[in-house]
């Protein structure tokens, strides 16, 4: 997988991994949620790679990308998904993201409009909408004692954890999504980015509410929803306030399909990224 070291300001020196494959006039860029990685969207990557050039990144503190000690809010996330396009070049993309990497897509958008031609978000988390984190999530939060927590991980713990973001769990996919680069996302610095991920993102979402809202509501941007009727990390409830609020947003909902549409239902979603992405032009 490539590697690029971003130049600048306070993202200077970091090191990302993505994933880039496919060409053509389109580019697409893919984020991952939180605990996730770029080949999460395997089958993703596959199916645009055909049309466009589809570049999956692992953010900071993810996968085999760096690990740093310090902030990891939504605006810090952001500010390395800048420094990662201009690293490889890439100019004006579509942005596609999973769940909290929605977030981190919605900030980059609002932060950067003139990038960003179209967005979709997947089981996406949309930030001045109501949300909260599940008590697991909210204890995890706490000082000292999420660290307690953290030393208790393995692998079969967080492997019941994601079965239960699935509708009907399939044990090769559960299996995919913890066993790939299992070292280098379960040591102590990852475990360490998790939380500080989880608490500066659980803190912005509570904090930056009516800031999000104002923002979103003079967003001109074409945006695809697609969630998961049995989602039990975003609730549906969640994914059609915003749809009810955003007025260039459609909704594709998934039945049958928790947490993970992309790899639950991987044709149906694939087919809808594609005719939004690169199919059609932007409705006006």
């Amino acid at each position: 997988m490539p590697e690029v070291e971003l130049r600048g300001g306070e993202v200077d020196g970091l090191s990302l991994h993505y994933v880039v494959e496919g060409r053509g006039p389109a580019t697409i860029v893919l984020v991952h949620g939180l605990g996730g990685f770029a080949e999460s969207w395997r089958y993703t990557i596959e199916a645009l790679a055909s049309r466009a050039k589809v570049y999956a990144v692992d953010l900071p503190g993810f996968g085999r990308s760096a690990k740093p000690r310090g902030r990891y809010a939504l605006t810090d996330l952001a500010r390395a998904l800048h420094g990662f396009l201009d690293a490889v070049g890439a100019g004006q993309v579509s942005l596609v993201g999973h769940s909290i990497g929605g977030a981190v897509c919605v900030t980059y958008a609002l932060t950067r409009p003139a990038r960003v031609e179209r967005m979709a978000l997947v089981g996406g988390l949309v930030p001045g909408f109501p949300y909260e984190f599940s008590l697991p999530a909210r204890v995890a939060t706490l000082p000292v004692v999420g660290e307690a927590l953290s030393l208790c991980g393995c692998a079969p713990l967080y492997k019941a954890s994601i079965a239960r973001c699935f509708a009907t769990p399939v044990a090769e996919e559960v299996d995919f999504l913890v066993d790939s680069f299992y070292a280098q996302r379960a040591n102590a610095e990852a475990r360490a980015a998790f939380l500080a991920t989880l608490r500066h993102v659980r803190a912005d979402l509570a904090a930056h509410v009516d800031a999000y809202r104002r923002a979103l509501a003079t967003m001109d941007l074409p945006l695809l929803l697609i969630h998961g009727r049995q989602d039990r990390v975003v609730p549906a409830s969640h994914c059609a306030a915003a749809a009810a609020a955003l007025p260039r947003a459609g909704v594709r909902w998934v039945d049958g399909c928790g947490h993970f549409p992309h790899i639950e239902h991987a044709p149906a979603v694939n087919a809808w990224l594609a005719e939004f992405l690169v199919a059609r032009p932007a409705p006006r």
